[in-house]
């Protein structure tokens, strides 16, 4: 239900965004260390690690949207985001734990099946516990303002977490323990930091009982409609081109600062290079905040997404010599990332607000697994790509690096980053709501509830209330499984029809699955030698296949049901009637 809420306490921003103090400090260990740690202190050889990645990614991505449907669908006494988070927390940690402690007693291809299976397991468990928390935020307050407080209050955490992960495994605790024992007792103790904190958050938030009251919807049609939401289209295009390099600043920075810049002792440079870039978000992100209320999210976004470009793109220019530049650069690059973060969330935030003016439903955890599953699709390549083309190159760890990897690590972590916050910028141009229409947004579904008709703020179309509508809401969901142009086949030449289109989109995907299974399985060969680009690629297409199979799957159930209880060719053309306008 959104409503003008009251402000929210501190304490309640605090409870809230804590927890990801020491998640942060697991994403950044995972995202930044565990590449060097388990290249040049464990001694895998890059494609194997670019493999788990791939493996671990796409399995992850898959795992969203079914987390994202289990938790709107959950109905207990303590929410329906509560449970998953107590369970999921000491789950994850386990698991951070598990992948920075590799026996030392295995071998090469040992620890390499090690490092798929616990890579695989962080991100499973980093799936059942990411998706209620943040599907929770939205749901605490529909304040416009309000929720760019309580997002910068989870990214100043977030900050600091990444802060503490930057320097503590290198600058503390290795030097003392050394690196195997140094980075495990760094996971032991983040793990138990995160369980506190987590379980410190579900014993002092409530849920709204409000939203665990409105019935759950299908998955399948749920992301369909999730799709037609215009706000979201654009927001998500934008977000998914950044996506497609999120991830290289990342993994890459260790081998820029290292093999590029080249500064003495460069491996006491890599965490101080980490911690420029995250005290700058941290110290700038009251200033972004301050700049959203005075101009808008959407403004303050822009502003930020302008910024990333020219400090990326002053990367491309830097070479041997040029720490101090980029100390200054990667700063200004951390600011933008920073304000990036938080304004993105609480724009979704308002996003799913329209979407409730649609459809009726709160469906947070939907939207964000449905956001999760997209931008971790096309961050795969910018997790995995950028290592297997290093390899081909001629990457060998604790070198010097030839021309030809330097210009490549140079292109990737410069050229890529800038190109594509470009692009994402172009997009976001369009998007539609700022604070006056978000205002009119609320006020219209609250007209809904009264039983009044409404204008949409974006579209300027009356709006129905939901159970007034010519297509009850059963029969609805059941008909959105399906697309425009299947529906209207249906309506012409029976329902028998949606079988074959799904069916036939069921085998489809089966058999581009197994195709390019059968790619990587060939490329991978018997792992000899380290798997090159193309079985990463093969491994990437295979897990969107999948994803798509079931998907398919789902809609074909939902066909076979419309073949044993047909719906009237009237309803079936007054819904088109619905979606034509």
């Amino acid at each position: 239900m959104a409503t003008t809420d009251p402000t929210l306490t501190t304490a309640t921003k605090i409870y809230y965004g804590m927890p990801n103090f020491a998640g942060a400090a697991m994403g950044i260990a995972v995202s930044i260390h565990i590449n060097i740690f388990y290249s040049d202190v464990v001694m895998i050889p890059l494609g194997y690690i670019a493999l788990a990645v791939a493996l671990a990614r796409a399995f992850d991505a898959i795992s969203d949207p079914l987390m994202g449907w289990v938790t709107d669908r959950t109905r207990t006494r303590w929410g329906r985001r509560r449970p998953w988070i107590a369970i999921g927390a000491p789950l994850q940690a386990a698991a951070l734990v598990a992948l920075f402690s590799p026996p030392e007693s295995f071998t090469i291809p040992q620890l390499s099946v090690w490092f798929t299976l616990c890579f695989i397991c962080y991100y499973l468990t980093h799936t059942i516990l990411a998706i209620p928390h943040y599907a929770l935020g939205p749901e605490l307050t529909g304040d416009y303002k309000e929720r760019s407080s309580l997002f910068a209050w989870l990214e100043g955490f977030t900050l600091l977490g990444v802060i503490y992960a930057s320097g503590v495994p290198r600058l503390v605790t290795q030097r003392i323990f050394g690196e195997l024992l140094g980075f495990t007792i760094f996971a032991i103790i983040t793990g138990v930091l995160l369980v506190i904190l987590y379980w410190l958050l579900v014993y002092k938030l409530r849920e709204k009982p409000e939203y665990s009251a409105k019935p759950p919807n299908p998955l399948a049609p749920g992301i369909r409609r999730t799709m037609r939401n215009r706000p979201f289209r654009i927001l998500m295009i934008s977000t998914l081109i950044g996506s497609l390099t999120a991830g290289i600043p990342g993994y890459l920075m260790p081998f820029f600062v290292i093999y590029v810049l080249k500064p003495p002792d460069p491996l006491n440079w890599v965490p101080w290079m980490l911690m420029v870039v995250f005290i700058s978000s941290a110290v700038t992100l009251p200033l972004w905040l301050k700049l959203a209320n005075g101009i808008g999210k959407l403004r303050a976004l822009i502003t930020a997404r302008f910024l990333a470009i020219g400090t990326f793109f002053s990367f491309f220019f830097m070479g041997e010599g040029d720490i101090w530049y980029y100390a200054v650069f990667v700063g200004l690059a951390g600011a933008a990332n920073g304000a990036t973060q938080f304004l993105g969330l609480a724009i979704q935030a308002d996003v799913i607000d329209y979407d409730e003016l649609l459809t009726g439903h709160r469906r947070e955890a939907q939207y964000q697994s449905l956001w999760a599953i997209m931008t971790k699709f096309t961050m795969i390549p910018s997790a995995a790509v950028p290592l297997a083309v290093l390899a081909a190159m001629g990457y060998a760890p604790n070198i010097d690096q030839n021309e030809t990897v330097i210009f490549t690590i140079t292109a990737l972590y410069g050229l890529s980053t800038a190109t594509s916050s470009a692009l994402a910028l172009v997009v976001l141009l369009w998007f539609p709501i700022n604070e006056t229409v978000h205002r009119s947004i609320q006020a219209a579904i609250k007209k809904l509830k009264l039983g009044e008709t409404v204008i949409d703020p974006l579209t300027g179309k009356e709006i129905s209330p939901h159970d007034e509508r010519e297509v009850d809401e059963d029969t609805g969901w059941l008909l959105d499984h399906f697309s425009f142009r299947e529906l209207v086949r249906a309506g012409t030449k029976g329902q028998s029809t949606l079988v074959h289109s799904t069916g036939l989109a069921v085998l489809v995907s089966l058999g581009l699955g197994l195709t390019t299974c059968w790619a990587a399985v060939v490329s991978l060969g018997d792992l000899s030698s380290p798997p090159g680009l193309t079985a990463v690629l093969m491994i990437v297409l295979t897990g969107i296949c999948a994803t798509a199979l079931c998907y398919h799957a789902l809609r074909l159930a939902a066909a076979r049901r419309l073949t044993i209880q047909p719906v009237h060719e009237t309803l079936i053309s007054k819904h088109l009637a619905t979606l034509s306008t």
